[in-house]
Order: structure tokens, then C-alpha cells, then sequence
């Protein structure tokens, strides 16, 4: 499917709630805080948001029930993968097209004329072998002929340029030498000298490159560079936030993590995570091991991820996960079932807990897979309507998942698998928080804290029965 079709499917549905509402697209735009124009290449498919926030809203302005919201963001999706594949091939073709221009411009530049001959006849001498010029004793005949002058005085022109390149790199390598210390002389040994006048650690051939210091492959340096590292052999950083494949759960499960449809080895979709989704804006609360003075003001969803890492935090009492599985080819994959894996059980965080929202209604029932954290053995259950496993993807038809794990009386390191399969081949996909497994707490009897609506700072909150 083209990015015009995946563009134009979502269009198509944006319309069609715009219409469904009575509302203009100068009020709409208003709302959104966006321009008019930019309102009507969203509804008429000739633009796509670089995020879903933007056409979410709108849809929600319009009145879209949970089903069409569940629409637009699967066409989103797909018209957003379309428009990157577009990008990318765009300016390989301006790479490929510049770089015939040059190699023509190059070999048309190779052969030029000498001044009063015919391009042919100069064209013909520079394919012929050097000649060497004849010593006047040797000359089978009178003065050498004007033509024969001017290959003379060509020949003996590229030969001094030659011989000025020679000296220039002999002149710059004796410069390096001294530069390094290599004459073993006074001051010590310099960077590359062994103190005898030799000089150690040059640079070897392109095969043999030395690396440099803190670069793979070097003495200190975090992962060697004729292996990959555990992260990479996951396909934690392929354009896949959150997901990678995993030996748990499959007798011989394939690895590369979806970083392409390889008909051989590769995993045949992908998974972007979200482990800070809100449900609503009041749902999600936080442990922090800092004091209320030292915590900044409570982040909106877009920046939970910044504000979790900078301080440290831990989900609080709940953790609701947004999982969208995509496949990364027309073939179809079906995703068999989800499995918790609990990798690690401590005590609840003795630490201060800060919510995220004040004065926000009862949970909202989302259709999601509930997980019990404190059981013997969690499993993804469908809650809300949710129906269970299997499902299936492909490239143009995401799914979207919704997990809310709950944890009361411990402090719960988790993660979660996908059992796939595709044809033949069978594996796992690992659900996880950028390589990392996810981490929901307790917080029971912890100090709680607020921040109300035009307040300048934390306050202590009521606690919740």
C-alpha cells in the first residue's frame, strides 16, 4: 500500500467524524490549536501528523466512540509506516540520480583536446602506451616533429607534478615522525614513540584498522566490536521501542527482534510500547525516593518517560501498558497468546508516592488484559469486554493492546511474551521497557502526595481507602 492510500484511508475517516459533528473546520482548528490549512490537509489526506496526539484529539473533539478511536489509530499507524518508507526511498533516488550526474561529468572531463588537435585524434594518444623519448644520439632523424613536441612537453609536465606529489608525502611523514618523538632525543618518549626511536601503534591498513580509545573494539570500551552486545542481539535499538525477541517461553526462538521481514531468520512483526499509558489523567501514580521540595510538577503522558528516568520512579499500586503489534510484511502473523514472566519479588518500595492528577473521575473501562502482580503465577486476563487470544497482524492491520498490571503487597520486576507464528516458523516476542523489564510497587500506608490545580508545589493528599 502506498503512503497516498494509507494517508488517504485515514482522511477518509477524519472527514467522515468531521462531518458527523456539525463543527467547522475553523472551530475545530481552534480547539486543536492548529491552523485551518493545516486541519484540511489532515482531513484531505495530503498531510500526516508526525504524532497520533493531534489526530486523537480531533477525534475526540468529534465524538468518536472507543471502537472508531481503536480505527483511527490503526490507520494511523499504517499511514505514518507508509509515509517513512516513502521518505527513505526519496532521497536515495536523489543520491543515485546526483551520483550519475557526476560519474558523466567525470568521464567527460577525463579527455580534453590540446589546444589546436581534434578531441579524436587527443582521445586516441591518451590510449596509447608511454612513450619514451629518444636520446639525441639515438634519433633515427633530424629535430623531433611539432606533434611530437607537445606530447614531449606533456609527458615532462606530468612527470614534475609526480615528483612534487613524492615529495610532499615524504615531507609530511618525516614532519609526523618528528611531531612524534621518533627520533628518541630528549623530552622522552612522545605519542607513538617506544623510547628508541621506533615508532609503534601506526596506523595499519584498512583491514586492520586501530581503533580508537573508548570506540569499540578498544581497551575500556562497553561492548567488543567483533561481537554484538545482549542488547543488540535482541534488537533493542531497530526502530522498535520496547521489544525484543526472547529464548523464554520457545524451544528455539528466532532473534533479531522484527528488525525486518527476513523470509529466513527475521521476526515478522514489531512492537512499539508505551509503559507509562494513562487511562486517564488522574490514574497513574508514582514512587519516588525524593522529598516533595525536590520533585518537579507532575508530567502529562508525552513526558512520563523523561520524568520516570530522571528520578528514578516506579509505577505505583498499578501500571497501565500500551502495546501496538505491527507485522512487517503482507504475510500474515498470528499472535497465538500473551504470557507474564515474573523475573524478580521484594517487599513494596519504602518510598513517597506523588499522583499524577487531582479531582479526576473513576477509572475509565478501557478493554484491556488485567495482570495481578501479587499472585503465585500471573497471566494476562481479558477485563472490559476484551476478548482473549489469538489475533492476528500484518503490515497493514495493527493491533493494539492495553495491560494493566496491578501489584498491593510487593515490589514486582516483570515483562511480558508473545507467542507468534507465521507460516512455518514459530517464536517469542519480548514486551519490555527499552530492554528493561518493566517495575510496579506497592504503596500501601506510603506518605502521598498531590499537586491541585494552581498550586505552586506538592501537598499531601488523602489516602485513598
Amino acid at each position: 500500500m502506498g503512503s497516498d492510500v494509507g494517508a488517504g484511508d485515514l482522511a477518509e475517516l477524519l472527514r467522515a467524524l468531521k462531518e458527523r459533528s456539525g463543527l467547522s473546520y475553523g472551530v475545530l482548528a481552534k480547539r486543536l490549536h492548529v491552523s485551518t490549512s493545516t486541519l484540511h490537509r489532515y482531513c484531505s489526506g495530503t498531510a500526516v501528523p508526525a504524532e497520533f496526539a493531534p489526530v486523537e484529539r480531533l477525534a475526540r473533539l468529534c465524538k468518536a466512540t472507543p471502537e472508531e478511536l481503536m480505527e483511527v489509530h490503526r490507520r494511523w499507524i499504517v499511514a505514518d509506516a507508509t509515509r517513512g518508507r516513502k521518505q527513505q526511498a526519496e532521497p536515495a533516488a536523489k543520491a543515485e540520480g546526483a551520483a550519475e550526474d557526476s560519474a558523466a561529468k567525470d568521464s567527460a572531463a577525463k579527455v580534453e583536446p590540446a589546444a589546436g588537435e581534434p578531441v579524436a585524434q587527443d582521445a586516441a594518444e591518451a590510449r596509447k602506451e608511454p612513450e619514451v623519448p629518444v636520446a639525441p644520439s639515438m634519433a633515427p632523424s633530424d629535430e623531433p616533429t611539432a606533434p611530437q613536441r607537445r606530447r614531449l612537453s606533456r609527458k615532462t609536465l606530468l612527470a614534475a607534478l609526480a615528483a612534487a606529489a613524492a615529495v610532499t608525502v615524504l615531507g609530511s611523514a618525516a614532519l609526523a615522525v618528528t611531531l612524534g618523538g621518533g627520533d628518541g632525543k630528549g623530552g622522552g618518549s612522545g605519542p607513538g614513540d617506544d623510547g628508541k626511536g621506533r615508532i609503534v601503534g601506526a596506523a595499519p591498513s584498512a583491514k586492520g584498522r586501530a581503533p580508537e580509545p573508548g570506540k569499540p573494539g578498544t581497551e575500556g570500551s562497553s561492548s567488543p566490536s567483533a561481537e554484538p552486545s545482549p542488547s543488540q542481539s535482541r534488537g533493542e535499538e531497530s526502530g522498535r521501542p520496547g521489544a525484543s525477541a526472547s529464548p523464554g517461553g520457545s524451544p528455539e526462538p528466532e532473534t533479531g527482534g522484527g528488525t525486518g521481514p527476513d523470509k529466513n531468520t527475521g521476526v515478522p512483526l514489531t512492537a512499539h510500547v508505551r509503559p507509562y499509558a494513562y487511562e486517564d489523567p488522574c490514574t497513574q501514580h508514582f514512587l519516588v525516593d525524593r522529598s516533595p521540595g525536590t520533585v518537579p510538577v507532575p508530567p502529562g503522558e508525552p513526558d512520563a518517560p523523561g520524568w520516570v528516568a530522571e528520578l528514578g520512579a516506579v509505577p505505583a499500586g498499578e501500571q497501565f501498558i500500551k502495546i501496538t503489534l505491527q507485522g512487517t510484511g503482507k504475510e500474515t502473523v498470528v499472535l497465538e497468546g500473551l504470557q507474564v514472566r515474573v523475573q524478580d519479588t521484594k517487599p513494596p518500595l519504602a518510598w513517597n508516592e506523588y499522583r499524577t492528577g487531582v479531582g479526576c473521575g473513576g477509572d475509565v473501562a478501557t478493554r484491556s488484559f488485567g495482570v495481578d502482580l501479587d499472585s503465585a503465577r500471573p497471566v494476562a486476563a481479558p477485563r472490559a469486554g476484551q476478548r482473549d487470544f489469538p489475533y492476528k497482524v500484518s503490515e497493514t492491520d495493527p493491533e493494539v493492546f492495553y495491560v494493566k498490571a496491578a501489584a498491593q503487597r510487593q515490589d514486582v520486576t516483570w515483562y511480558l511474551e508473545v507467542q507468534w507464528s507465521s507460516g512455518g516458523r514459530r517464536g517469542v516476542l519480548r514486551i519490555d521497557d527499552q530492554g528493561r523489564p518493566f517495575r510496579t510497587s506497592g504503596a500501601a500506608g506510603r506518605p502521598s502526595y498531590q499537586w491541585p490545580a494552581g498550586s505552586p508545589a506538592w501537598e499531601p493528599a488523602p489516602q485513598e481507602g
